[in-house]
């Protein structure tokens, strides 16, 4: 068995393929995501902040000051002429403005006599837009204004002004930390992409050793070899978990030494404020947690490569897989399912929920007897199969 695993291990590290998703892939994917994804949040929203807003009002005779302060902001609004009688979706739709502003004909100061005014805004709302937030602004400076007004005439003072804006307050006590807030965000997506990358990292190895020997004809070699078949199994089965394993551990440590290299040399404050929130034992449980699941990886995807027929077939069964592997994943992103009852002894769904538990340092530590359990004996199970399935002579030779 190690004779095998060993002569695997050798030619796996030839594979330069195999490399690129063992080390390159894990070690430069989480700073290219969280990269890339917080360039293009940042420059579509600093994009919504500076451009230049189409408007039109209709009624505007009915609020002069106010048409003289959209004017005004030339650096945020550009006035449109329109017709009071045009068809307002249209021209947003067809970008002619970006919104239309109706005012009443009632709108005045006198807030007692005249009672609630009611500004309609059109808009398109479905993208990233700062319309209402712009509108907001001098909008506020009126209704501030009129409350004033109506107050002064009331004779209330302060704390009745304050009562009378807002009767009943609730004030919120969040007693989550900011770890169980981020982890809750963030942890969800975490075993999204660990699951991925140990699956990819094991995939190219499983597919060579099985598929592939089938292809260059060196099967048949290994198995007139006096060598027992359990044994040659045995040692692909472990090549292949090693290269799994070893995907999970860059993953991991590429999770970690980015987080800081972001957190300290590049001083972003969010990074740094989640790092210090994950302790090291934190990682090794995420770490430790995934040696089973990739020996589920490594025996699903061994069997599947020695039924395979060719190289190509075999890619083609573990595409298929990657659904497979998500959705547990996407089980344990939903709402209301937590690592308690029956979820804990469910493979793949309670590791992926531990994690995300871990990161919001809400971590039951006894459910880890159920989480190790399950996915051991599930990983158990699988590697008998493959032993099993590869000892069916028509399944080598279908």
């Amino acid at each position: 068995m190690w004779l095998i695993f060993k002569k695997e291990f050798k030619e796996l590290l030839r594979d330069r393929k195999t490399i690129i998703f063992m080390i390159v892939l894990p070690l430069l994917l989480f700073p290219l995501i969280f990269g890339v994804a917080m360039f293009f949040m940042n420059s579509a929203t600093e994009k919504a902040e500076n451009v230049v807003l189409k408007y039109a009002i209709v009624g505007e005779q009915y609020a002069p000051e106010m048409s003289r302060q959209f004017a005004s902001a030339s650096d945020k609004f550009t006035v449109v002429d329109i017709q009071d009688e045009a068809d307002y979706a249209k021209l947003i739709k067809n970008e002619t403005v970006d919104f239309v502003l109706v005012i009443p004909e009632s709108f005045n100061s006198d807030v007692l006599a005249s009672g609630q005014h009611k500004l309609q805004l059109y808009l398109n709302d479905a993208g990233l837009n700062k319309v209402m937030g712009r509108v907001s602004e001098i909008v506020d400076i009126h209704t501030d204004e009129f409350q004033k007004s109506a107050f002064a005439k009331l004779g209330l003072d302060e704390n009745q002004q304050k009562a009378l804006l807002a009767p009943i307050v609730i004030e919120k006590e969040n007693i989550a930390d900011d770890r169980e807030v981020w982890g809750e965000r963030l942890g969800g997506l975490l075993p999204y992409f660990i699951f991925i990358l140990c699956l990819q990292g094991a995939m190219a190895p499983a597919s060579d050793l099985g598929a592939g020997e089938k292809e260059r004809g060196t099967l048949e070699t290994l198995l007139i070899s006096p060598m027992d078949r359990y044994k040659l199994v045995l040692g692909k089965f472990l090549t292949i978990g090693l290269a799994g394993l070893i995907t999970a551990l860059i993953t991991v440590s590429s999770m970690a030494i980015w987080g800081i290299v972001l957190s300290q040399g590049m001083a972003i404050e969010f990074v740094a404020e989640v790092m210090a929130m994950i302790g090291m034992i934190d990682f090794v449980l995420i770490f430790l947690m995934l040696i089973p699941v990739v020996a589920i990886f490594a025996a699903v995807l061994l069997s599947m490569s020695i039924y395979a027929r060719s190289f190509k077939e075999a890619q083609s069964y573990m595409g298929a897989l990657v659904m497979v592997v998500v959705f547990p994943v996407l089980i344990a992103m939903m709402p209301g399912v937590k690592l308690e009852g029956g979820w804990i002894w469910v493979p793949l769904t309670n590791v992926a929920l531990a994690m995300k538990e871990l990161f919001k340092g809400t971590m039951d530590y006894f459910a880890l007897f159920g989480i190790f359990t399950s996915t051991v004996a599930i990983a158990a199970a699988l590697i008998t199969f493959c032993v099993y399935w590869f000892n069916k002579e028509k399944v080598l030779f279908r």
